[in-house]
């Protein structure tokens, strides 16, 4: 491997970038027309022009972004998150052209972006996965059918993508019938299937996962769970490592079935295995992410380990060190950064960015494409960066990452800086008892929980 293509943009290209150049590779970059101008294209030893604004007409434009690899030399493609990393087609596709796909081989991708195939996947390996549908579900005929085997609550789920499109939460048989159409609607648009699933809704949980390391001779590793309970329509925005509000043996298991799982799965490059945990602890796979996770700088964080480098080594085809995975050490957490208004029901805010002040100094991390003057358009995701701070102890990252917030200064578009501030001073986070419905909760008593 000596030139990698990065086939995404904003901070996630900037990192794969970073991390190539450290291991001695030339790096491509690729860039709709409203990108020129963004960090990535300037960082790269190359970059090309792929298309205008809309993204199937640019980042998910696979033979432009092939052409390009096959104009530049390159031989090898990082797909980062999103946009194409969990497409099975351009990962087979790429196989076909002797192009390296930075991830797991394109018949494991299909069967992680299987959400019902990998529930069996899982029970194989010894998981315990939540009463749901067995097949896909494509008409309201089909839907009345299977809910009638099923006890409400229920969740519609996309049947072929995650990151939680498609999702809809069910109390009763009207809003499982009013909520299919959209459901399905957003599935298409987001994964070009509109077929869904029906799942058992599990009260409260929290949203927990374990990131997985494995290499092509068959070795497997992780670096720990993370907790990624704090969501605003089934997206994460904060995340934190290790989970606290979790005993030490349910912390154990999790790893072992994560581990398990990603064998079951012929799994090879970094996966997040991700589950569902109950008030007694209890567990339920969700799913297998086959990519790298937005959220991995905090298991990063913890462990000393540069994950997107350790990904492109393994693509290289080199050995798993496991024993480097075992000292995991202190506590981090990671805030997304959205150009977002949360006073008016998250609505994405475009415009040019004023900067006035960033955060940093001693255990603070930020992540971002942004500079003074940067356009953030409407047509890409919302992400403007990822705020990430560590300390020995959770009480201690709590602290830090308040004064850190503070520092956080943009004007001319909207974010949600504030809204991690009046979070992270909530009593059930600080005493890290909380569950996938804290952020609901939260903006439906206005920001008045008692605080610590």
């Amino acid at each position: 491997m000596e030139k990698i293509l990065v086939a995404n943009r904003g901070e996630i290209a900037l990192r794969i970038i970073e991390a190539a150049r450290e291991l001695g590779l030339s790096t491509v970059a690729i860039y709709s027309k409203p990108d020129k101008n963004q960090l990535h294209v300037d960082l790269a030893d190359e970059a090309y022009c792929i298309g205008p604004k809309e993204p199937k007409e640019s980042y998910l434009n696979l033979p432009s972004i092939i052409g390009a690899a096959d104009i530049s030399g390159a031989d090898a493609i990082h797909p980062g998150y999103g946009f194409l990393s969990e497409n099975s087609h351009f990962a087979e596709i790429c196989e076909g052209h002797d192009i390296k796909f930075i991830g797991p081989p394109s018949s494991v991708l299909e069967t992680a972006g299987d959400k019902l195939e990998s529930k069996k996947v899982a029970e194989q390996a010894g998981a315990e996965v939540l009463p749901g549908t067995k097949m896909a579900i494509s008409s309201e005929d089909e839907l009345r059918e299977e809910a009638k085997n099923l006890e409400f609550p229920l969740i519609l789920k996309a049947a072929y993508g995650g990151g939680g499109r498609g999702m809809r939460l069910a109390r009763n048989e009207e809003e499982l019938v009013n909520g299919f159409q959209a459901s399905s609607k957003e599935a298409e648009i987001s994964f070009g299937d509109g077929s869904l699933y029906l799942e058992q809704y599990l009260n409260q949980p929290k949203h927990i996962e374990v990131q997985v390391i494995a290499d092509e001779h068959g070795n497997y590793g992780h670096v720990g769970e993370r907790e990624c309970s704090t969501q605003r329509r089934h997206q994460k925005i904060i995340e934190e490592a290790p989970a606290p509000g979790i005993s030490q043996s349910t912390r154990d298991e999790l790893r072992e079935s994560a581990l398990e799982i990603a064998r079951e799965f012929d799994y090879s490059s970094l996966g997040t295995v991700e589950f569902l945990v109950d008030d007694d602890e209890n567990y339920y796979f969700m799913e297998l992410n086959a990519r790298i996770q937005v959220e991995h700088p905090v298991s990063e964080e913890i462990s000393g380990v540069n994950l997107v480098k350790e990904q492109i080594k393994l693509a290289q085809g080199e050995d798993l060190e496991v024993t480097r995975y075992s000292d995991l050490r202190g506590h981090s957490m990671e805030f997304r950064i959205n150009a977002e208004d949360p006073k008016n029901e998250f609505m994405p805010s475009s415009g040019r960015i004023d900067l006035k002040q960033l955060p940093g100094g001693h255990g603070v991390r930020l992540d971002t494409w942004i500079y003074d003057g940067a356009e953030v358009f409407p047509y890409y995701d919302s992400l403007l960066g990822k705020l990430i701070v560590t300390a020995d102890r959770r009480y201690d990252t709590i602290t830090k990452a308040i004064s850190a917030l503070r520092r956080f200064r943009i004007e001319g578009v909207k974010t949600n800086v504030d809204l991690h501030l009046d979070l992270i001073r909530q009593k059930k986070f600080r005493t890290g008892d909380y569950s996938i419905t804290f952020l609901d909760q939260f903006m439906e008593k206005t920001g008045t929980e008692e605080r610590v």
